[in-house]
């Protein structure tokens, strides 16, 4: 039994594909996958874009507040510096 390693051709066949071969056929399936791609409609890019923009707000707002609370404690800490 032989494995398979991710290649759609097998046998003898797959060894005599040149370097240009391999090229072609690299070209050929990311045509086919780009085929498959579906472009979302406009009411769906804008929902999409409403919940990337919301999760980066509450990203930004997590990291705000950890910033401050360790800056806070740090302060109590080692003592405010001068200013």
């Amino acid at each position: 039994m032989t494995a398979n390693h991710g290649s759609s051709a097998s046998g003898p066949e797959s060894r005599r594909r040149g370097p240009f071969g391999r090229i072609a056929l690299f070209l050929r399936q990311v045509l086919d996958e780009l085929r498959k791609v579906v472009t979302p409609t406009g009411d769906e890019l804008l929902k999409m874009t409403g919940v990337v923009l919301a999760f980066v707000a509450v990203m930004i707002m997590l990291v705000m507040g950890l910033d401050w609370v360790f800056g806070t404690l740090a302060g109590l800490l080692f003592g405010a510096g001068p200013a």
